[in-house]
């Protein structure tokens, strides 16, 4: 049942009953009160965030339009991480665009590869080598498989043909899928050369 359609001097608990409101006692009243009003608050913030990274993304896009202007540079596509700092520099203001990777059917056949030269190998592989390869696929809960752990593969210098063409099906089953633009705000401790970043989660605030 929707919200619009429970009756006046009624309230909808979590299984969808209907209850008067003068049957309900005072301190759940007062609970419910207190969470929709920080729910409505927090939409309300997370709007204006989106609205404060959007004005700003755009704004640093003006401002590096307007440095290409200078030397006349046509600028093509958003891409590239951009550092800005006050002239004080006790602030400092940083766009990061971070490419979204995944793996298409060679990493299938990278897997067959690595499972072909485990097998090959017998007793005379490395027991860490095996780990890692268990490790790097490995799924979690969504049925994804850890980037960063596939790619740690191609670290791993093994002289053997087999291997090595295990580690180029990997390469070529990269596509990139997207892009993260992340805007994040730092502040100088002290006199220092360091940064703390300005934080907007509100976690760890």
């Amino acid at each position: 049942m929707q919200a619009a359609e429970i009756p006046a001097g009624y309230m909808q608990d979590a299984l969808g009953r209907l209850t008067p409101v003068d049957r309900i006692e005072p301190i759940d009243l007062e609970r419910n009160d207190l969470v929709v009003e920080m729910v409505n608050q927090a939409k309300e913030l997370k709007k204006q965030l989106i609205a404060f990274k959007l004005g700003g993304m755009g704004d640093i896009a003006a401002l590096i339009e307007l440095s290409a202007d200078k030397y006349n540079v046509k600028m093509g596509g958003k891409k590239g991480n951009v550092s800005l700092t006050s002239y004080d520099g006790r602030y400092k203001v940083q766009r990061s665009i971070a490419e979204n990777i995944d793996f298409d059917e060679r990493l299938q056949v990278a897997r067959e590869l690595i499972d072909q030269c485990i097998q090959r190998w017998a007793n005379g592989i490395d027991s860490k080598v095996r780990v890692l390869v268990d490790h790097a696929f490995q799924v979690d809960k969504q049925g994804n498989i850890s980037t960063s752990r596939i790619l740690s593969l191609r670290r791993i210098n093994i002289d053997d043909e087999e291997w090595k063409q295990a580690m180029e099906a990997i390469a070529d089953s990269i596509r990139v899928s997207g892009s993260t633009t992340y805007l994040r705000i730092y502040e100088r401790v002290g006199e220092s050369e360091q940064y703390a970043p300005i934080s907007l989660d509100i976690a760890k605030l």
